[in-house]
């Protein structure tokens, strides 16, 4: 994978569950199990990248390949680690490694009142398409977004 600054891009292991567990916890408020991440880290068909540095996790994105689609299902990154690119640089690869993998497309459901992952989605080619009306348990929508790969990735 791809070198950082400090730290590095790898894929996903099984036994990363739990750090990612961790992450999602922090970060998206607990989407998924400890059950749910270790299915999704060793099921086939399934992306999963992690920057790691010294001190463990900072930041994960996943994708479930679909026929010629690749379904990102979390992108998160560490609360104090927001905003120095750790997120863009993991959706880029993503969108990389789906395209090399078949995908011509790539979809995702977004919070709408989560400006800073809209504006990164807009910004890595993903336009909405659509909208969910109270999808999250909070009573929030979710925006359907594509993105054609190889457009803008």
């Amino acid at each position: 994978m791809s070198e950082a600054a400090s730290g590095s891009v790898r894929a996903l292991r099984a036994t990363d569950a739990a750090a990612c567990h961790q992450l999602d916890q922090a970060a998206l408020g607990g989407l998924w199990s400890l059950a749910q991440w270790q299915r999704e880290l060793s099921e086939p068909g399934r992306i999963g990248l992690g920057h790691v540095e010294h001190h463990g996790l900072i930041a994960l994105a996943c994708g479930w390949l679909v026929v010629d689609e690749l379904h990102i299902t979390a992108v998160a990154v560490a609360p104090e680690r927001r905003r120095q690119g750790h997120g863009r640089q993991l959706l880029v690869a993503l969108m990389e490694e789906g395209r090399a993998s078949g995908a011509r497309h790539a979809t995702l459901e977004v919070a709408s009142h989560n400006r800073a992952a809209v504006s990164l989605y807009q910004d890595c080619g993903f336009q909405t398409a659509g909208c969910r009306r109270n999808y999250y348990s909070d009573g929030g929508d979710a925006l359907i977004q594509w993105c054609r790969l190889g457009s803008s990735a």
